[in-house]
């Protein structure tokens, strides 16, 4: 981040504030938590293959929305950790396709590790809660990634808004 611009840093303020009121909309109908999630907001961690800066906006506002988390302040750290680790590693993904990648498999392992200690502690069940929860927190993130992710990504590649290249 030492080029950024008050556009980009703009940019990310929106896109945590985006993600905040996704989060809230989808907290709504029980989407956002637990083993079988479906967290639109999180279609939005493919930008920072665009804009890198907005991996500081996912951050916070995976923060602010998690305040609201069951799973208390495990989540409200890890969880956005996990968020702004995944941002980081989309911002250096050469191609958009490898984009959803690292929101899948860090949410998938992050959260999936969280909700089986949350349900189990370390105890001899770990293992196998915690493969159950990674998979299905993997294939949800997966799910919204590619289907509201990528083509987020085609559309604001085509508006020429960002102003990165993008690799093919």
């Amino acid at each position: 981040m030492k080029n950024t611009s008050l556009r980009d840093i703009v940019f990310s303020a929106l896109v945590g504030a985006l993600y905040v009121v996704l989060c809230y909309f989808g907290n709504i109908f029980g989407l956002n938590f637990g083993v079988i999630q479906c967290r639109f907001a999180e279609a939005l961690t493919v930008l920072p293959f665009l804009c890198p800066a907005t991996a500081w906006g996912l951050f916070a506002g995976c923060i602010l929305s998690n305040l609201l988390s069951p799973y208390g302040l495990p989540d409200l750290i890890f969880g956005s950790l996990a968020t702004l680790l995944a941002g980081l590693l989309t911002a250096r993904c050469r191609s958009k396709w490898l984009a959803p990648l690292p929101p899948v498999l860090l949410n998938g392992l992050i959260v999936g590790a969280l909700l089986a200690w949350y349900e189990t502690g370390f105890t001899a069940a770990f293992p196998g809660v915690f493969l159950f929860n990674a998979l299905s927190v993997g294939i949800s993130e997966l799910l919204v990634c590619c289907i509201l992710g990528l083509p987020l990504l085609a559309v604001l590649t085509k508006t020429g808004i960002f102003s990165k290249q993008v690799v093919q």
